[in-house]
């Protein structure tokens, strides 16, 4: 197993950090709220007052805009992710072994940038404790100040909510997450992680994460693209597998799976008769002869019995493109027509399969060893030409299930464990 000189850094370090943390927190055991110290700190080697780990520090949120430290080119999963992991989980244990950062208080929600009150110390604290506000910006003030807001986007922006930087619903609840229930996720996604790396990565790996719904293409340990993604909802979840893909379907058809059949196009159609000329697809029977939905009784199951085509087209579910992986779910990612599902937070709304955003450049990454760039992609979309392509060079897919993660400055990322996997505490094995 591959190690990088930051990573044996970081795990050197864990002792002397943890020691200094216990000592610090140490001092929670009187009610003096200035006494909390920044995770952030001890994350990025404050103790030494470096220059170097101070401007780190300072720099870890822009006013006004997205973290510095969450766009990185780490992947989520990789030999460096199980050791970053061991450092948060040691931080995290020092945090819930000193009393945790506590409940917010009601009075809190609703708080927004400007405001002057009270319960804005109680939120500096909660920040502080979790590494989202420097030690320096203190708790005395109540004043909802840059810092403040700035500190409330990186926390935003490491739970995967909506970076406003106001305290709306889904980050108070999210803030009262107990620390003790974020460690108990570090671990297990450690194990996940673990379970994965035994096993040799390759040079060039694309991952599906399901909590996260996004998607990274990584080559030599780098993320080289990562993409908005819209997976599986609960009732219909995306499967945990490895695999490798091998096929590039340009404006290819939908056939529509007796699944989708059963479950929604039977009722669309009853409840609109054009449903399936306007989505512009076609009924065959099983010697491929086009039949009409007229000689369908559509108050029984019958159309299980048919197949359903969509042809190529702007209204294709498929959109422009369909990625094909080896497995016997049937699941694969593809383009989509619904673009404007891609700026949802909650973005689970699939039967299984995965959309991707700006699929071109992903394609064209895949494609690379066949000779294909983005503009070849686009001009291929663009013709509406029915084409086949078999990757030269096939590339290995998991599709996971990582609901937390940290990456080499100490920023640690959690989300929604939206298949109830941490609750009932699978490791989410991988299907090979």
């Amino acid at each position: 197993m591959r190690r990088n000189k930051s990573s044996l850094a970081a795990i050197a370090r864990v002792a002397t950090l943890s020691a200094a943390f216990a000592a610090t927190m140490g001092l929670a055991a009187a009610p003096a709220i200035a006494q909390t110290r920044s995770l952030l700190d001890l994350f990025t080697g404050k103790d030494d007052q470096s220059q170097e780990t101070i401007q780190l520090a300072q720099n870890q949120v822009m006013p006004g805009g997205m973290p510095r430290e969450i766009d990185t080119f780490e992947p989520i999963l990789s030999y460096d992710t199980a050791y970053n992991l061991a450092l948060a989980i040691n931080m995290y244990e020092q945090i819930v072994a000193n009393g945790g950062w506590g409940q917010l208080p009601q009075e809190v929600y609703g708080l927004v940038p400007g405001r002057r009150s009270k319960e804005v110390r109680y939120l500096r604290r909660r920040l502080i404790i979790s590494g989202d506000l420097p030690q320096e910006a203190g708790v005395d003030s109540r004043h909802y100040d840059e810092q403040v807001e700035a500190a409330v986007r990186l926390f935003q922006a490491r739970h995967g909510l909506k970076v406003n930087g106001a305290i709306d619903q889904p980050t108070f609840f999210s803030m009262n997450v107990p620390a003790s229930e974020r460690l108990a996720q570090l671990k297990l996604n450690q194990q996940r992680v673990e379970q994965i790396v035994t096993d040799n990565l390759s040079e060039r790996y694309v991952v599906v994460n399901i909590p996260a719904a996004s998607i990274e293409a990584v080559e030599n340990g780098t993320v080289v693209q990562r993409h908005t993604a819209i997976v599986g909802r609960i009732d219909r979840q995306t499967p945990i597998l490895e695999s490798k893909i091998h096929q590039i379907n340009f404006n290819p058809y939908w056939h529509v799976p007796k699944s989708i059949i059963q479950r929604d196009l039977i009722k669309y159609v009853n409840e609109n008769p054009n449903y399936l000329a306007e989505q512009q697809i076609k009924i065959y029977d099983g010697n491929g002869n086009e039949i009409q939905a007229s000689q369908i009784d559509w108050h029984t199951d019958e159309a299980v019995n048919y197949l359903f085509r969509q042809e190529p087209g702007a209204e294709n579910s498929m959109g422009h493109v369909k990625i094909n992986f080896y497995n016997k779910h049937n699941v694969y990612l593809h383009d989509t027509p619904q673009k404007s599902l891609f700026g949802e937070t909650n973005r689970f709304h699939s039967s299984g399969c995965v959309r991707v955003e700006g699929v071109e450049e992903l394609v064209a990454w895949l494609l690379e060893s066949n000779g294909y760039d983005v503009n070849t992609v686009e001009a291929t979309f663009n013709s509406g030409e029915r084409l086949d392509v078999a990757l030269n060079r096939q590339v290995p897919i998991l599709t996971t299930y990582i609901s937390a993660w940290a990456n080499r400055a100490g920023v640690v990322q959690f989300r929604d464990d939206i298949y109830d996997f941490d609750a009932t505490g699978q490791l989410a094995s991988l299907e090979r």
